[in-house]
């Protein structure tokens, strides 16, 4: 924040020095006569005016800055104040109550923004270390006597994180600790969360909405074609679909052969675990959505009690009975009007707070979003981020092992490669390092991958994707629509022909599609050296062909299926560790963040006038984008020296 000052006003004159003086000034002659009149000067009014304006001027810049000043002195009164939490229950149910995405790192939010959001704007994300933690600390903690899940406000995620937490909750039941599910509605995420408890409560007017996996995007060559954009496309793969929305109005039949395969595997590990889970019939999901016209009628159009009869859920009731079911489970709260549940950032910021001796840690490295060049922050992999998270591991004498959690479909393939011969360097260094992928590890996020001495996906992970593409737009259509022309001379053949408004030569297009191949076969290769097997093996299976995790292992991609929490076990025993803590490798925040971050800690925020806030909430909507259009704000983010990369359109999890 920066305030400007300006200088006081004069100070009022004297009546000496306010009367008129003699004057050698020129003057200016008097229209209409051939005498001269002296130039006009400023009236005592008009003095008075300004003045009083000046000063106007300086009691509102007071003002501001006092008000600033109590702004700032009230946020740190409440960030020490939020710190200051009381001690836990000696007896108390776990509440899991996950809002937004699932996310294994949250996007960088400015902390300046997190001060003016009327609301936490973290809550737009959840991390699923932090749910997954607090699980496997609850699971021993004598305190906690049931987990509560709420998932009412988680807006998804994708099945692989859904299992990391299922994990977590299978082995707390397994310790003969009760689950309970309760929400209003289910949607098809929520549902899945729910269905690793032990029982589900729905409101008496809620549904369970299961629809099923589907992959439909926008195309807009028709659209770009009355708008005269010339999308310049270059790929090697066969199934390297990222650039169709541009080219084509419709689906290739390449792309919906593996874009059916990919999505049909994860509806199917859907259906299983939740028929495993809910002990019901194969097939049962299935049928639930797809005769659900048929099963409403015969219940006539009471969804809770479709949800019932099907055994998808064990109770149903209003708000207040449900409530009163989880009091009578878990006692009271001390207002007494709800059951008595601790939240995870509570229940965690207690359990961390113990001391842990174990000098020993295995460190994990969050690498989500795209692959882009440069500096970037959390929420992307930038080339240079990266290679500084990795040199904190390498110069950090503790850390005796490495886990890189990807999280990405792929980006730049210049950055793909800084970021695998920097992991390697560190590997020469006798680190061991895994790669567990999340939700998605696939082009260029598989190019980093196999820098690892092990990779482990999980059975519903997307990758594969082993592909390349460059794009080039032109405008020479568009701005002859509007009588604008570009002519000129060059010296070669090339000179100039990479501008917007000017066509792609065929010498130019030549050379980018060979530029491309090339990084193509470099991808096979090392995918081959990497993966001991042929070349012409992995060029079979590549050609930008999405796999499951599953599917993977099958074709020798991965080497191990399991979560974050398998691999932090194997490579634990890997580096013959018998004792460790594990440690999540971050960027240090600046003197300024961390100032700022631990006033929102404290729910400071709160305090700014709701004015402010609304003003900056909306002129923030103005960066949102419609989801139809995502695929046109992508382009912006392409920041390949090279303009090639190694991205999958379809590795997003649905």
């Amino acid at each position: 924040m920066s305030v400007n000052y300006y200088e006081p006003p004069s100070a009022p004159q004297s009546a000496a020095q306010a009367a008129p003086q003699p004057t050698n000034q020129p003057t200016s002659q008097a229209p209409g006569n051939g005498g001269y009149t002296p130039k006009p000067k400023p009236s005592n009014r008009l003095r008075r005016i300004f003045g009083g304006m000046g000063a106007a001027v300086t009691t509102l810049r007071n003002t501001l800055a006092n008000i600033i000043f109590l702004i700032i002195l009230l946020l740190i009164i409440a960030a020490i104040s939020g710190k200051a939490t009381l001690p836990l229950p000696d007896s108390f149910a776990l509440r899991i109550a996950p809002s937004g995405i699932l996310v294994d790192q949250r996007s960088y939010i400015d902390p300046t923004s997190l001060l003016l959001s009327d609301e936490n704007p973290q809550e737009s994300e959840t991390l699923v270390s932090d749910i997954v933690a607090a699980i496997n600390y609850a699971e021993k903690d004598k305190r906690v006597t049931l987990l509560v899940l709420e998932p009412g406000r988680l807006l998804g995620g994708g099945i692989s994180k859904l299992n990391e937490i299922g994990q977590a909750l299978e082995s707390f039941k397994a310790s003969g600790k009760k689950i309970i599910a309760v929400s209003d509605n289910y949607s098809q995420d929520q549902y899945y969360l729910a269905s690793f408890a032990d029982e589900i409560y729905l409101h008496e007017m809620g549904v369970v909405e299961i629809t099923g996996y589907g992959r439909y995007m926008n195309y807009y060559k028709s659209a770009l074609d009355k708008l005269g954009v010339t999308i310049h496309a270059f790929r090697s793969g066969k199934y390297k679909d990222y650039l169709e929305p541009y080219l084509r109005d419709d689906m290739s039949a390449e792309s919906r052969e593996h874009n059916a395969q990919w999505i049909n595997e994860l509806w199917a590990g859907y259906t299983g675990n939740v028929e495993r889970l809910r002990r019901l019939p194969p097939g049962s999901i299935n049928d639930y959505v797809n005769n659900l016209d048929a099963h409403m009628a015969l219940t006539e159009g009471d969804s809770a009690k479709l949800a019932l009869e099907k055994a998808l859920v064990d109770k149903i009731a209003p708000r207040r009975e449900l409530i009163s079911t989880l009091i009578a489970e878990a006692g009271k709260n001390k207002e007494g009007d709800n059951y008595n549940g601790i939240d995870v950032n509570f229940y965690l910021g207690d359990m961390r707070k113990k001391a842990i001796t174990e000098s020993d840690k295995v460190g994990v490295i969050v690498a989500a979003g795209s692959i882009l060049d440069g500096h970037q922050p959390d929420g992307s992999i930038g080339s240079e981020s990266m290679l500084e998270l990795l040199r904190q591991v390498q110069d950090d004498k503790n850390i005796k092992a490495l886990v890189i959690r990807i999280d990405s479909g792929g980006g730049s393939a210049f950055a793909s490669e800084v970021i695998r011969s920097e992991i390697i360097a560190l590997r020469d260094k006798k680190i061991p390092i895994y790669i567990s992928m999340g939700s998605v590890a696939a082009s260029g996020g598989y190019w980093i991958a196999t820098a690892a001495d092990k990779i482990w996906a999980q059975p519903t992970t997307i990758t594969g994707s082993i592909g390349v593409f460059g794009a080039f737009p032109t405008l020479e259509k568009s701005l002859e629509k509007i009588g604008v022309y570009t002519d000129g001379v060059g010296t070669t053949e090339l000179a100039g022909t990479m501008r917007l408004d000017r066509p792609l030569s065929e010498k130019a297009g030549k050379v980018v599609q060979q530029s491309v191949d090339n990084i193509y076969q470099r991808f096979i290769t090392l995918v081959a050296n990497a993966r001991e097997q042929e070349k012409d093996a992995i060029n079979e299976i590549a050609q930008g062909h999405v796999w499951t995790g599953t599917k993977a292992k099958e074709i020798g991609l991965v080497d191990e299926l399991g979560t974050l929490k398998d691999v932090i076990r194997a490579i634990a025993q890997e580096a013959k560790l018998d004792t460790y803590k594990v440690e999540f490798v971050q960027r240090p925040l600046s003197p300024k963040e961390e100032f700022l971050r631990s006033l929102t800690q404290g729910q400071a925020g709160v305090l700014l006038p709701k004015s402010l806030v609304n003003n900056f909430v909306s002129l923030s909507i103005l960066n949102d984008i419609s989801p139809a259009l995502k695929p046109l704000q992508d382009l912006k983010n392409m920041n390949d020296p090279q303009g090639i990369y190694v991205q999958c359109l379809d590795c997003v999890a649905p």
